[in-house]
């Protein structure tokens, strides 16, 4: 069982490929119950900060903490979601959700979340054979509906129609005492988060 609550506090954090610094001494505190969107230019750095705060991908200089008792496994804290992020392309999507419960449990049972992302028909396809937008939900599904109290999101509605994306931002307010972090440069995205941080501040 996590947390309910969980702050993540980057402390003059940067990241540099070769010689190139893509941002340099960010310091911010993540706080718990607060949503907060995370702007800059294409390729200005957005996904490597998020990968960063999810431990998926180690700074060059500075630090990350995470307000957790058991800070080493805090991968069971997070719930992260991006478009480019892989799902097991063999397993079907009844398969990916017991995996995922597995690994961090889900505040639902998984015919709730099915039903949750719509995928009740598609239960025993493979993942190989949905459609992008489908993926792009089962993966918010399974982050928004897991019981971790950090929420990474990565360019939410990459892939989706008016339909789900209305249907993202309507679960999207329903999360309680989380801390959501939300990398786009999409309005709507922006707009459902209480701060702002820009990449181009730590250049």
């Amino acid at each position: 069982m996590t947390n309910s609550h969980m702050w993540i506090a980057a402390n003059n954090l940067g990241k540099r490929f070769g010689f190139e610094w893509i941002f340099r001494q960010l310091t911010v505190t993540f706080q718990s119950g607060k949503s907060y969107a995370i702007v800059g230019a294409n390729g200005s750095g957005k996904s490597t900060l998020m990968k960063i705060l999810a431990g998926m991908m180690p700074a060059s200089e500075g630090t990350v903490s995470y307000g957790a008792t058991d800070a080493d496994h805090i991968f069971r804290h997070i719930a992260f979601a991006a478009p480019y992020m892989e799902l097991i392309e063999e397993f079907s999507v009844k398969e990916t959700i017991w995996l995922h419960h597995r690994l961090k449990p889900l505040s639902v049972q998984a015919n709730e979340l099915l039903a949750l992302v719509g995928l009740e028909k598609a239960c025993n396809r493979e993942v190989r054979f949905l459609s992008s937008g489908m993926k792009q939900k089962l993966k918010l599904g399974l982050a928004l509906f897991s019981h971790a109290p950090v929420l990474l999101l990565d360019e939410p509605t990459t892939n989706f129609d008016a339909a789900n994306t209305k249907w993202f931002e309507e679960q999207i307010l329903l999360q309680q005492n989380r801390t959501i972090v939300i990398a786009s440069n999409l309005p709507a995205e922006i707009e459902l988060c209480t701060d702002l941080l820009s990449i181009a501040d730590f250049k």
